[in-house]
C-alpha cells in the first residue's frame, strides 16, 4: 500500500492542514480583538454570536460581498496575482513542521531548515508586486519599505537559524524535536529567543514593525488600491504568518509537540503544539498593545547595527560551544 503513504495520506494531511489554518486565521482575528480590548479596558466583539464568536464569520461575509473595483491604471495580471503570492508561502512553510512523534505536517523531506529559509524569502514578493503593480506612490513606498525591512531582518534571522542548526546537527525539523537536547543547549537557545522573536515581528510586518502599512503616512501602504476579498487576502496572509511563525518558534525553542506522555499518546502532540502556539500568539498581541511604532530609520538602524552583530556573535559562540561541549 505504498500509494497510500505516497499520495493519499499527504493529500489528506494537506487538506486538513489548510482547513485548520484558515479556521485558525479567522478566529485569530477574534482572539486579537478580545485581547486588545482587555488591554484597553473595553469589551471587544460581543454582538455577533455568544462572546462575539461569530464576528469572523460576519467579517468573511462582508469581505466576499463588498464591491471590488480594479483601478484602470494598475498592471492588472500582477495586481490580481499578488495577494495569492503573499498568502501561499505562509501555507506551504507548514509542510516540514512536525505536529506529533515522527509525523511532520505533510512530509519529512530532511531539509526543514533550508525549506524555512527559502520560503521565508518568498514572502516579500507578494507585497512588493502589489505595491509596484498598483501604480500608486503610497503603495510603492509601502512595497519598498517592506522589501528593505524583510531583507534587513532576514539576515539576523538566518544567523539564528544557522546557530540552531549547528546545535541540532541535522537539517530535519523532525529529528530536531525527536532528539533530546542537553540542559545547556536549552538555556543557550532561550538566550536567542527574544532576538529571534524581534526578527519575526519585522518579518511578519507586525506592530511595532508594521511600517509598510502605516495609515498615518502611507494611507494603507502596499494594499492601498485593493478592496474586498483581495484586500482580505493580505490580512489572511499576515495572520496565517503569525500562526506559522509561532509554530516554527515553538518547534525550534520549546520542543514543538513534546510534552508529558506525548510520545505514548500520539494525539497529545498536536495539543501541546497548539498550546505553545497560542501562548506565542499572545506575545504578538501583547507587543502590539504595549509598544509604540518606531521611525523607519530607527527600525533599519536597529536591524543592521544591533541585531546583525548580535546574530554573528551568537553564531560564533554557538560554534565554539558545540565543539567544546557536544
Amino acid at each position: 500500500m505504498d500509494w497510500l503513504n505516497l499520495i493519499v495520506f499527504p493529500i489528506l494531511r494537506t487538506v486538513v492542514l489548510f482547513l485548520v489554518l484558515l479556521t485558525g486565521f479567522a478566529y485569530l482575528t477574534w482572539f486579537e480583538r478580545k485581547l486588545l480590548a482587555r488591554f484597553h479596558v473595553r469589551y471587544g466583539p460581543n454582538r455577533a454570536g455568544k462572546f462575539g464568536l461569530l464576528q469572523p464569520v460576519a467579517d468573511a461575509v462582508k469581505a466576499m460581498f463588498k464591491e471590488e473595483i480594479v483601478p484602470s491604471h494598475v498592471d492588472k495580471p500582477i495586481y490580481l496575482v499578488a495577494p495569492a503570492l503573499a498568502l501561499i508561502p505562509a501555507l506551504i512553510i507548514w509542510a516540514v513542521i512536525p505536529v506529533a512523534k515522527d509525523t511532520p505536517a505533510i512530509a519529512d523531506v530532511g531539509i526543514g531548515f533550508l525549506w524555512i529559509l527559502a520560503v521565508a524569502g518568498l514572502e516579500s514578493y507578494g507585497l512588493i508586486l502589489a505595491g509596484w503593480s498598483s501604480n500608486n506612490n503610497y503603495s510603492l513606498l509601502g512595497a519598498l519599505r517592506s522589501s528593505a525591512q524583510m531583507i534587513s531582518y532576514e539576515l539576523p534571522l538566518g544567523l539564528f537559524l544557522v546557530s540552531i542548526l549547528i546545535l541540532a546537527g541535522s537539517f530535519s525539523l523532525v529529528e530536531l524535536v525527536d532528539n533530546p537536547r542537553a540542559w545547556w543547549e536549552w538555556l543557550w537557545l532561550w538566550v536567542a529567543f527574544p532576538f529571534f522573536f524581534i526578527c519575526i515581528l519585522a518579518e511578519t510586518n507586525r506592530s511595532p514593525f508594521d511600517l509598510p502599512e502605516t495609515e498615518n503616512e502611507l494611507v494603507a501602504g502596499y494594499q492601498t488600491e485593493y478592496g474586498g476579498i483581495k484586500f482580505s487576502l493580505f490580512y489572511m496572509a499576515e495572520y496565517i504568518n503569525m500562526i506559522t511563525t509561532s509554530a516554527i518558534m515553538a518547534t525550534l525553542f520549546f520542543g514543538g509537540w513534546r510534552g508529558p506522555f506525548a510520545e505514548e499518546i500520539v494525539w497529545l502532540g498536536p495539543v501541546y503544539l497548539f498550546i505553545k502556539v497560542v501562548v506565542l500568539l499572545f506575545l504578538f498581541v501583547w507587543v502590539r498593545a504595549s509598544i509604540s511604532r518606531p521611525r523607519y530609520d530607527q527600525l533599519m538602524r536597529f536591524g543592521w547595527k544591533f541585531l546583525l552583530p548580535v546574530g554573528i556573535v551568537y553564531m560564533a559562540i554557538t560554534a565554539v560551544l558545540a565543539v567544546l561541549l557536544k
